[in-house]
């Protein structure tokens, strides 16, 4: 099964994969489907891309909910947006394969084989990648923001004011001025400006 929301990545993996005897069940194009596709479609393999909906890396979000709700669910990451942090936490999220779509397809149809075998996958430039990361340390706001907190930081980072960001959470706007400000002090930021590079660096909102 793919989660994507491009008919024609869709679409054109599809084909590709038809070529390595892989068979496309079917599909989700938002990720408020995709729990209740895989659950209708029970696919042996899922291809999950990260970029889902808006303003966000919804992907994550979907993979957490697939690992709550099935027993060890076989996902495999497909994306374009591969920066170290977020492969990382794909990973410590559930995923069994992480496979940038740069990669040569034979090699996309490889890793879902061995996924479906029930082998995590690690393609050698990103092993290499986790490798480096894990020597350097993590700074970056997945790392060091508690899930809530990440989720503020999003807001704060896409300008939206503790009022505006208090309505889209349901919360007060106390309690999102509290947490702003421990955000602020934990990644050294303080200027929305700095705080909106900081969130596209990672991948966290669109450029």
């Amino acid at each position: 099964m793919i989660a994507d929301d491009h008919p024609l990545i869709v679409e054109g993996l599809t084909s590709v994969l038809a070529r390595h005897d892989l068979t496309v069940v079917g599909s989700a194009g938002t990720p408020e489907s995709v729990v209740d596709t895989f659950r209708r479609l029970t696919p042996d393999v899922l291809v999950l891309d990260l970029r889902f909906g808006e303003g966000g890396i919804g992907g994550l979000d979907v993979l957490s909910e697939m690992v709550r709700q099935f027993t060890d669910p076989k996902v495999v990451i497909y994306t374009q947006f591969d920066q170290d942090t977020v492969i990382r936490e794909a990973y410590k999220r559930g995923a069994k394969a992480f496979i940038p779509k740069s990669t040569d397809p034979a090699e996309l149809a490889q890793a879902i084989l061995k996924v479906q075998q029930g082998e995590t996958v690690f393609l050698p430039d990103i092993a290499s990648r986790l490798a480096l990361f894990s020597v350097r340390g993590d700074s970056s706001p997945l790392a060091r923001l508690q899930p809530r907190e990440l989720e503020v930081f999003k807001f704060m980072a896409l300008g939206l004011t503790n009022v505006e960001i208090a309505e889209r959470m349901d919360l007060s706007p106390k309690t999102i001025s509290t947490t702003s400000q421990s955000i602020k002090d934990q990644l050294g930021m303080h200027r929305t400006a700095d705080l909106t590079l900081l969130a596209v660096k990672h991948g966290l909102i669109e450029p």
